[in-house]
């Protein structure tokens, strides 16, 4: 059976950290800053170094690839949008929306990997449905239940059903597609990334009810959540802007469980949500406010789980 949480993460260290305005476009999550550059990437790189080290600090294996200055990829940070690791040395390589995220696609990251002792078998590359038109940003656009082989996704410009259906049959994933919005200058528009949305951890699910309009999807997503054992643990919309929903539950090297989230997710919950959480998992919190505003991720963004 596979398993929910993985041992080993991968991380990509920025060296050119900044605003993308390509990704702008419908991440209403980022923020343009009035900084230089240089500073940007000095506390981005901070707050990087601090968040693998607190990972270590807990036992956690954390495999970090440097980026190159060229070709210049600022949301390189983000790594799980690009590549995803499942059992058996399975890579999947996905079709990015914008043209500057293509190029984190990098070879030498996938060689990296497999130096560190990771066996990777067979890659599959989706990545052609960019010609289309047609995007599917990994374990971003989509929420994976590993152990019930159940994928979650909020459709949106950078989530395409008929990729997200393709992804399903290939790895045998019942899909479970949606629409999750929130309200932006006095209107609805769908949120980026499920991964915003909501985290599926191997006993419970973080979920934002509330971002999904469409009465008949919200009870079919909350009862599948149910019907598979988990726990539900709601966030408001408020909560989800602050990164409630974008954490991700790992395992350290003895086999203990932990759920890491960034403090601004963590300030936003409320004593009820704590308790729940820190009844299955230890929680780590990281602060990573300038990686949050000017990337519009938060961490578990950050965080390609390697199986």
């Amino acid at each position: 059976m596979p398993k929910q949480t993985a041992r080993t993460i991968l991380m990509v260290e920025p060296v050119a950290f900044g605003f993308n305005s390509q990704t702008a476009v419908n991440n209403f999550f980022q923020r343009k800053s009035e900084l230089q550059n240089i500073v940007v990437q000095q506390q981005a790189l901070s707050e990087f170094t601090l968040f693998v080290d607190k990972l270590r600090a807990n036992d956690i294996n954390v495999l970090v690839v440097k980026d190159t200055a060229e070709p210049h990829t600022p949301d390189s940070i983000f790594p799980n949008n690009w590549i995803s690791f499942h059992e058996g040395g399975q890579a999947v390589l996905y079709p990015m929306f914008a043209p500057n995220r293509r190029m984190e696609r990098r070879d030498e990251i996938i060689q990296f990997i497999e130096n560190n002792g990771v066996g990777i078998q067979n890659v599959d590359n989706f990545a052609f449905w960019e010609e289309e038109g047609l995007f599917l940003e990994g374990t971003g656009s989509m929420v994976l239940d590993r152990e019930n082989r159940i994928a979650y996704a909020a459709l949106s410009e950078r989530t395409s059903e008929n990729v997200f259906l393709l992804f399903c049959s290939t790895f045998a994933y019942r899909p479970v597609a949606f629409s999750a919005m929130h309200s932006v200058d006095g209107r609805r528009v769908p949120v980026y990334h499920t991964n915003v949305v909501m985290s599926v951890a191997s006993e419970y699910a973080v979920v934002c009810a509330e971002s999904i309009d469409n009465q008949t999807e919200r009870k079919n997503v909350l009862d599948l959540l149910s019907e598979t054992g988990k726990e539900i643990i709601t966030i408001s919309e408020q909560q989800m802007n602050s990164f409630a929903g974008n954490m991700l539950q790992v395992e350290n090297m003895q086999g203990q469980k932990f759920v890491v989230m960034s403090q601004r997710a963590f300030d936003s919950l409320n004593n009820r949500q704590v308790e729940r959480l820190k009844f299955y998992n230890e929680i780590i919190t990281v602060s990573i406010p300038t990686i949050e505003e000017i990337g519009g991720g938060s961490v578990r963004c950050m965080m390609a789980e390697i199986f």
